[in-house]
């Protein structure tokens, strides 16, 4: 068992490309069960090197391969990866 809080401090690769994907930045929680649907990303792109752009990568629970103690691997083939326009952002 691992806190929340330990996730962040951990990179995230992607095995389909070996690429970093971004810190954490939040988690979908499923209110029903209490299970953890996804991991929120925050986005790398940078606009005008100073304010995100606005499209969090999101990782399905399921996608996660394996939580190590300094990675998180994930299996994200190029066209499934799914982003989430955040408004709130800049």
């Amino acid at each position: 068992m691992f806190k929340a809080s330990d996730l962040a401090s951990r990179d995230i690769i992607n095995v389909t490309d070996g690429r970093r994907l971004g810190p954490i930045k939040d988690l979908e929680i499923d209110y029903g069960t209490g299970t953890v649907r996804a991991l929120v990303l925050q986005s790398k792109e940078k606009y005008l090197r100073v304010f995100r752009r606005g499209k969090d990568v999101v990782v399905p629970w399921t996608q996660i391969k394996k939580i190590g103690v300094d990675a998180i691997l994930v299996e994200l083939p190029f066209g499934e990866i799914r982003y989430n326009v955040n408004s709130n952002n800049v």
